[in-house]
């Protein structure tokens, strides 16, 4: 554990759930309304590749192109609402300290890998790898029958994703340092689905995957 890492749990001694994910897994948990839900990059860097579900109707889920459109910007901040397909209040990022974060650039895949960098990147661990191993395997999934059309449009914390003059996606070197979180407060009772993003082809990680904390507490801190 680093030192980083021990001040960070100390600080939530009385959270609801306070966990490390290792470099490029999964993690799943159940966050329920009007709990706050932090995400710490804890060695900066590091992409977080999310996904927020509806606990009560799993069919619900966060919608890129409502968010986008209801909040009329690109990018995900301090005070943006997030919405659902529903076009319903999901979650509210309601804290950040790095600055902004992507929803365009989606979840890097076997696909996509291939796609962009080379036809042998293909067997590398991805994104997708992980949403369909957590909804094959996690018992939150099991218990609320999730399966992979429950994947859908995802957001990319801490993710530094510019949009060029032309209009095409840049993935770029990120924006994020260690100990930099963002806190997402939710508005309905949620699924939250992460992969610490493995990508190793271009510099959304660093080229490097590190860990992160997820720590789910009342708003009030130890």
């Amino acid at each position: 554990m680093t030192v980083l890492t021990h001040i960070l749990k100390n600080q939530f001694e009385t959270a609801v759930l306070n966990e490390v994910c290792p470099a490029g897994e999964s993690w799943m948990c159940e966050v329920k309304k009007g709990q706050y839900f932090r995400i710490i990059d804890l060695e900066g860097n590091q992409a977080v590749d999310t996904l927020f579900i509806s606990a009560s109707n799993p069919d619900e889920r966060y919608s890129a192109t409502d968010t986008l459109a209801i909040n009329q910007q690109i990018y995900l901040e301090k005070g943006t609402m997030l919405y659902s397909n529903f076009g319903q209040p999901i979650a509210l990022i309601n804290d950040d300290n790095c600055g902004r974060h992507d929803t365009l650039g989606g979840a890097c895949s076997c696909e996509s890998n291939t796609v962009r960098y080379a036809q042998d990147k293909y067997p590398m661990h991805s994104c997708r790898n992980n949403f369909m191993y957590a909804l094959a395997k996690n018992p939150v999934a099991q218990k609320h029958g999730l399966n992979v059309r429950h994947i859908g449009p995802n957001i990319n914390f801490f993710m530094n994703v510019p949009v060029t003059a032309e209009g095409a996606l840049k993935f770029d070197d990120g924006i994020s340092a260690p100990g930099k979180f963002v806190e997402i407060q939710a508005e309905m009772d949620l699924i939250v689905l992460i992969s610490n993003c493995p990508q190793l082809n271009n510099p959304c990680s660093g080229y490097n995957p590190t860990p992160i904390q997820l720590v789910v507490h009342e708003g009030v801190e130890a």
